[in-house]
């Protein structure tokens, strides 16, 4: 009898480019996100204490299906992070949108 081997999947590498900008980084401790049928808009944000407007330093625009590999991809990152240092604690009454008051918080 001739079995057939399972086939691996072809891995394909993919090079990624990262602009001296873009290295930089954009500190961001809020991020805004809606959603439509066929998208998912995350737009980052900062918010800072005492300061009443707040600017969009970024947005990226993504698939559903993009959408929950992120949710996934991060998931997957926390809980190495935690492996390695520990859980990371939120606090119930954490306001969201730090500097605001009223704003909500998260529960």
């Amino acid at each position: 009898m001739n079995e057939k081997k399972p086939e691996k999947p072809i891995q394909q590498q993919i090079n990624i480019e990262l602009g001296e900008k873009e290295a930089e980084g954009i500190y961001s401790n809020l991020a805004i996100i809606s959603h439509s049928p066929a998208e998912f808009v995350i737009d980052f944000t900062r918010v800072l204490p005492g300061v009443p407007k707040a600017k969009v330093h970024a947005r990226i625009v993504m698939t559903p299906q993009h959408a929950k590999l992120l949710l996934r991809a991060l998931g997957d990152n926390i809980h190495k992070y935690e492996m390695q240092y520990g859980e990371i604690k939120l606090d119930a009454n954490q306001n969201i949108f730090p500097g605001m008051p009223g704003a909500p918080t998260v529960n």
